[in-house]
């Protein structure tokens, strides 16, 4: 699985589409483990450069500045999380994966994940009883 560079990584966050070769990359990103994680930083890469220059074109007292600023973008992320599926879905599209393909990976990895825990607790579980020795 390739990654993009910091430099197409910067696109693929304000939206743009990557190449074919980093499709597996962008499922990954889509829905590993930490995915709405990752994608709140992707709304905070883009939300970055547009708060530098409204504190710096923004007339009034820095304090204020700051604060409006700060809770503007509190207030897009918010906005941002409630569309965190369909967000995540779009993104999908552009790399070429049909509608529901998140979905259904992130269901397999939990379903995975939750067999490898359950397995882990029988262990602890009854692995001091005689017969579940190998």
């Amino acid at each position: 699985m390739r990654r993009p560079g910091p430099l197409r990584w910067a696109w693929y966050a304000v939206g743009g589409r990557l190449p074919p070769q980093f499709r597996d990359w962008v499922l990954f990103d889509l829905t590993c483990r930490t995915w709405p994680l990752r994608h709140l930083l992707r709304l905070v890469a883009q939300i970055v450069p547009i708060a530098a220059l409204l504190l710096l074109v923004l007339p009034g007292p820095l304090t204020v500045r700051v604060a409006a600023v700060v809770c503007g973008g509190l207030i897009g992320l918010a906005y941002s999380a409630v569309f965190l599926y369909e967000a995540t879905e779009t993104r999908a599209l552009k790399a070429g994966f049909p509608r529901g393909t998140l979905q259904r990976v992130r269901e397999e990895r939990r379903a995975t994940r939750d067999l490898a825990r359950a397995a882990a607790r029988h262990d602890r579980t009854f692995r001091h009883l005689p017969w579940s020795r190998p």
